[in-house]
């Protein structure tokens, strides 16, 4: 919305976030890509010219540069509510108003990640430059917003390049998937077998499959049979009678039943390895009491974790991130102020520049006027410059104006001391 022609262009961010909102009520907001033209285009009716729509699992929140920051704040909070189907007086107190520096900060944040529920987790960046470039494609990104953009991203890849925060996992799937590389390399040359329908199990299985596993089998266990479930997850039903195939198979087995005794012995394994000619086995024991003999934590490339295992790692995951979080703070301070320094001293330049073009025009006339004569050349100079801020310093004072914060800004322009005298 347009202010004065004097008005300052500043970034604001109105919106809701994981910790300012509710899940149901983020769903409620939550701007699909086909939608965000027809929303990019209201904003641009209001006469907001400049916008990024961050709309994630975690955040919904509208970026824009603003020339009159509280009526551009309610147009997006009206916008918002309309397109919920609320009242905007409902979801007003989980909306966040954020101008200026505060702006800036937080938008760095998120894109490096430091503002999400999983602090550290890199597919952050790649959601940001997604909303960023459907943004654009809007023809809704320019001058300030897309520096402010870049310099985000900026501050993000100093914030990977500079710390550890997203080297080891949080969660316990993704310690699993990371243990599957280690042991395994490239999951898409990888086979796994899931027995069994316990949570963990499935929630396991899914994150190798979303990290590129190969190849999932799912055996049945007891009178329930997994066909719906291997149909669920695009994997391969096998009857509980193909079980000792199947962990021949299998590069990785997930344990998933838990209060039927151990299932899975080290008789069993050991015969699973024969066949395999001792390739590795990683085995994942989600069953509560375990699914597994410990006794085939002994044999050799028999690689057993149980879920008191993967949480360990999981916690020793999130203490790391949450110290590297605190060098990441520092970086993101850092590059905010840089960002801000730069953005006010930007503003001084068309003055500079015009000072330097009449400067040079005062040089180019008093050159004709002396000839050769430097020093003329020189007195005439140093007459013409001082000539104008002399005379309009004496009419400001005789008009009983102060000038002393005039006197002080020409003394700090051209570092001249406080106590240097005035030339008789």
């Amino acid at each position: 919305m347009a202010g004065t022609p004097d008005t300052p262009r500043i970034p604001i961010i109105v919106g809701a976030n994981h910790r300012t909102g509710g899940l149901t009520l983020r769903d409620r907001l939550f701007v699909e890509d086909a939608e965000l033209p027809g929303f990019l285009e209201k904003l641009r009716d209001g006469g907001i010219d400049q916008a990024v729509v961050l709309s994630t699992c975690d955040r919904v929140e509208t970026l824009i540069i603003s020339e009159n920051a509280e009526a551009d704040g309610k147009l997006l909070s009206n916008m918002l509510a309309e397109h919920a189907g609320m009242p905007v007086a409902e979801i007003e107190p989980s909306l966040v108003l954020l101008k200026q520096m505060d702006a800036v900060r937080h938008l760095f944040r998120v894109a490096s990640s430091l503002d999400s529920v999983v602090v550290g987790e890199p597919q952050v960046l790649g959601q940001v430059k997604a909303c960023h470039r459907l943004a654009r494609d809007q023809g809704m990104t320019s001058g300030d917003l897309e520096a402010l953009m870049q310099a985000a991203y900026g501050a993000a890849k100093r914030v990977r390049n500079e710390t550890a925060i997203g080297e080891r996992p949080v969660s316990i799937a993704a310690v699993a998937v990371g243990i599957s590389r280690e042991i395994h390399g490239r999951l898409e040359d990888v086979t796994a077998v899931l027995l069994g329908h316990g949570d963990m199990g499935e929630v396991i299985a899914s994150e190798l499959l979303r990290a590129g596993l190969g190849a999932l089998m799912v055996c049945d266990f007891g009178i329930r049979s997994s066909a719906d479930l291997a149909e669920r997850l695009g994997g391969r039903h096998v009857v509980e009678t193909d079980l000792a195939g199947a962990l021949a198979n299998a590069d990785i087995v997930i344990t998933a039943v838990g209060g039927r005794g151990q299932i899975l012995s080290a008789d069993m394994v050991r015969a699973a390895l024969k066949s395999r000619r001792s390739k590795p086995q990683f085995i994942v024991d989600t069953g509560l009491p375990r699914d597994v003999e410990t006794a085939v934590d002994r044999l050799d490339d028999a690689f057993l974790y149980d879920l008191a295992d993967l949480e360990r790692l999981a916690l020793e995951g999130r203490a790391s991130r949450s110290f590297e979080a605190e060098t990441a703070e520092r970086i993101v301070a850092q590059d905010v102020d840089a960002f801000l320094r730069g953005r006010k001293e930007r503003t001084a330049t068309p003055a500079l520049n015009a000072l330097r073009t009449h400067v040079m025009a005062l040089r180019e006339q008093v050159l004709a006027e002396a000839g050769n004569d430097a020093e003329r050349a020189t007195h005439l100079l140093m007459q013409r410059l001082l000539h104008t801020p002399s005379e309009r310093l004496r009419a400001m004072a005789q008009s009983g104006e102060d000038v002393a914060a005039k006197e002080q800004l020409i003394r700090d322009l051209f570092d001249i001391a406080d106590d240097e005298e005035e030339t008789p």
